[in-house]
């Protein structure tokens, strides 16, 4: 079930940026892999102070990602002066882990990567199936 709503999301996500204006954006890279029994999610996000310019949430089993980017740069020389301002802002919404604790989730940002890591709970941890008998009424 979670990797079919992942598709829907990954699906849905172009409509979405045309939608509200997004096309030009560049949107950072994701990936997304299971570590045993932890969802992994990583995203480039280069030149990003993750205390000043993201916001990372969690709402209804899914992980929202608001950053701000802005980079200035200046070139000098004896005869002339130019200075470049890039700037803008995104977001993005992924899917998480059904049942994930969100107490549990934990995020860390190394050398322009930011990684999520969403602990699933193991088969046991979900409850017992308990068989229903079906009778003729």
């Amino acid at each position: 079930m979670t990797e079919l709503v992942r598709k829907n999301f990954d699906a849905l996500e172009p409509l979405r940026r045309l939608l509200e204006g997004d096309v030009g954006t560049t949107w950072p890279k994701v990936e997304e892999y299971l570590d045993g029994n932890t969802r992994v999610i990583r995203m480039e996000l280069p030149g990003l102070d993750p205390e000043n310019d993201v916001d990372l949430s969690v709402v209804n089993n899914t992980l929202r990602l608001r950053a701000h980017r802005k980079e200035q740069s200046e070139h000098k020389d004896k005869d002339s002066y130019r200075s470049e301002f890039r700037y803008g802002s995104f977001s993005r919404v992924l899917p998480l882990p059904e049942d994930c604790k969100d107490d549990d989730i934990t995020a860390t940002y190394r050398d322009g990567v930011l990684e999520v890591r969403a602990p699933q709970p193991e088969a046991s941890e979900l409850g017992t199936t308990k068989k229903i008998k079906v009778t003729r009424g």
